[in-house]
């Protein structure tokens, strides 16, 4: 995750596929005067799912791929035939990627496992065929359904990284050093004041050929909160970690003051990043004495946080920090919440078809005319228009 090739945000305009016009079709054969109604139905629209997976990083590959249309349903046929369904698509994103309406800003679900599909677009359902209508005091309906129309939307793609372990501190205060010597993670380490442009992930190996994610953040400042330096761009990483690890170097001139203001800018993006739990590491030891280490051990650590003290370059309290990271992130009390799943989204579709679906124009010869010639239609039409529920089946898998 090199340079700009990090996209962790886009904006795409996606749109299910329309459903395919039942057919009003009559059977004509010879020797068989009145072969009765054989109009088949419409296929279902093409939907657009989203997939995780696992070998995606980043969001480019959607940076320049702004539009994705499914395709629409084909007309039912004579002889009872069913039109082709449309194609499917799928959109590959990387595990931790959120979905937003970019209209309203509403969250609609989230992608956090490999090979996981969220159905985020329904496409239109067939129509029936007349053929469907066709009862005792009916026998010749002369109109069919057209197709449901399918669903355009504007959406939001926002990547979170999924790491057991996010680190948080100020430019400059060995968070990169740290990642380097616990992981083979390669960022960019130097003995000036700089920041991190873009987030880096490192497995840590631990005992017993055990291991956990480890994300490295890009610099904090005073102010990030409020749209100051890159910490608004990148704060959202810090959402999806199971345990955050504040680094804050020795040499600092108030330890407490700078962890008051990386909380504060943590609780004031989000609020809920007050309640995970924390790790506080004092970096950059080597430079202490062991009476300047007692000093800031009894009168300059902050109430409340767990401390330890570690020199990456040394190798100084490395395993004693992997001990403590590795006890936090297994506390059943620091699990990371259950996502919102998809299932939330199937049931807003299912409510939109049950209570706002209603049909376009019927096509000519179908509603208007039946009504006006007077014929029976054996209650298969209400009054406002719609067709009745019970000829759209709960399980429409077979269109």
């Amino acid at each position: 995750m090199a340079g700009s090739n990090f996209i962790d945000y886009v904006k795409i305009f996606c749109r299910s596929g329309n459903g395919g016009a039942g057919s009003l079709h009559f059977h004509r054969a010879k020797y068989i005067p009145k072969g009765g109604p054989d109009g088949g139905d419409g296929g279902r629209g093409g939907h657009v799912i989203l997939r995780g997976n696992r070998n995606l990083w980043t969001l480019l590959h959607l940076k320049y791929k702004r539009h994705v249309f499914a395709t629409n349903g084909q007309a039912g046929g004579a002889n009872r035939s069913t039109g082709r369904d449309g194609e499917d698509r799928w959109i590959e994103v990387p595990c931790g990627t959120a979905v937003y309406d970019a209209d309203t800003g509403e969250f609609l679900c989230d992608v956090t496992e490999d090979g996981e599909e969220v159905k985020l677009l329904k496409g239109g359902r067939g129509g029936l065929g007349n053929w469907q209508f066709k009862s005792a005091t009916n026998r010749t309906p002369r109109y069919a359904q057209p197709g449901e129309p399918g669903i355009e939307k504007a959406i939001i793609l926002e990547l979170k990284l999924l790491a057991d372990v996010g680190l948080v501190g100020f430019p400059n205060a060995g968070k990169s050093t740290l990642l380097a010597a616990l992981s083979a993670a390669k960022p960019k380490i130097a003995n000036y004041p700089f920041t991190t442009l873009e987030p880096n992930l490192g497995i840590v190996s631990y005992r017993d050929q055990r291991s956990f994610v480890m994300a490295d953040i890009p610099g904090i400042i005073e102010g990030a909160s409020e749209g100051r330096g890159l910490g608004l761009r990148f704060l959202r990483h810090i959402e999806r970690n199971a345990v955050l690890l504040f680094m804050i170097p020795a040499d600092c001139d108030d330890i407490r003051r700078e962890y008051d203001i990386l909380c504060n800018e943590l609780s004031t993006f989000n609020p809920d990043l007050a309640d995970k739990p924390r790790v506080l590491a004092i970096t950059k030891c080597d430079l202490l004495d062991d009476e300047l280490m007692d000093d800031i051990r009894q009168n300059h650590l902050p109430d409340g946080v767990k401390p330890v003290f570690i020199s990456a370059v040394a190798g100084m309290g490395l395993l004693e920090l992997k001990d403590l990271l590795w006890r936090e992130i297994n506390d059943e009390n620091n699990r990371i919440p259950s996502k919102i799943t998809h299932r939330d989204l199937d049931e807003r579709h299912r409510v939109k078809e049950e209570d706002e679906f209603i049909f376009g124009e019927a096509p000519a010869g179908t509603i208007e005319e039946e009504e006006e010639e007077g014929p029976d239609m054996g209650g298969r039409m209400q009054d406002e228009d719609r067709w009745d529920d019970e000829y759209w089946p709960e399980d429409d898998s077979s269109r």
